[in-house]
């Protein structure tokens, strides 16, 4: 059905409709409380494994901070490519994504925090906040349908979403050969426009994962989808912290 469509790649109607017939009377069926249940575990999975990263930076361990960063990066990455291709697995790695995620958000704010301790003293506090407060806010909208997941929605965000995945593969393999785009990182007004627009897709993104969630647990996935779908909603955040935390520094350039 086309009320899969997300603008989010882990949360795809091809992995709830093949989950769904999986041994779901075995297993029990996906609920939209316990998906957040995970989550929320996950959660503090990230956020446990992303105060030791920061700890070891504070106390002058840059270098093995710098080392679990990478592992989180690279680790991560393997992870979710795992859980992807096979979410029957997600119960069992679910939790190490959120754990080597919280080893890389750790490591990055910590030397974020330290560059912008004089012009811009608690930015960290002040991404995490503002994240969390986005996040609220978008199930709010979700939950009193005041933002609806129509097909033109889905259609437009898929497309927007897909479209910063290709804008920023393209910078990556234009830095390789020595091409570099400022306005990626700079302060300029450009910069912060291009950072407020995918702050924005990122943001709306979790609309689609809410969506994507509760149309899981009304077709009766089988009980290992919630963590599926916690792992999809903890991308999303992740992405969303991330890009919150550039677009604070690029103020911060500016003072």
């Amino acid at each position: 059905m086309a009320l899969f469509q997300s603008g989010n790649p882990t949360l795809t109607e091809k992995i709830f409709n093949s989950s769904a017939t999986r041994n779901a009377e075995l297993q029990g069926v996906m609920s939209v409380r316990g998906t957040m249940n995970k989550f929320g575990f996950m959660l503090l999975m990230l956020m446990g494994a992303a105060t030791y990263t920061w700890n070891l930076y504070q106390t002058g361990n840059p270098g093995q901070m710098q080392t679990l960063m990478y592992v989180g990066i690279f680790g991560g990455m393997i992870a979710a490519f795992a859980i992807i291709f096979k979410p029957t697995w997600a119960p069992y790695i679910a939790p190490l994504y959120g754990l080597l995620e919280g080893l890389f958000i750790g490591g990055i704010s910590a030397v974020m925090n330290d560059m912008f301790a004089k012009s811009y003293p608690g930015l960290v506090m002040q991404a995490v906040g503002l994240t969390f407060g986005v996040a609220i806010a978008m199930f709010l909208l979700y939950n009193f349908r005041v933002i609806r997941a129509t097909e033109k929605f889905k259609s437009m965000l898929f497309a927007a979403t897909l479209g910063i995945g290709i804008f920023y593969l393209l910078t990556m393999v234009f830095r390789m050969f020595g091409v570099d785009m400022p306005f990626m990182y700079d302060s300029s007004l450009l910069g912060i426009g291009i950072s407020l627009f995918i702050v924005a897709i990122a943001a709306l993104n979790l609309i689609m994962d809410f969506d994507m969630i509760e149309k899981g647990a009304d077709a009766g996935a089988p009980k290992y989808m919630e963590w599926y779908g916690a792992f999809g909603l903890m991308v999303t955040i992740v992405w969303l912290y991330i890009e919150i935390l550039k677009l604070l520094s690029r103020f911060a350039k500016r003072n």
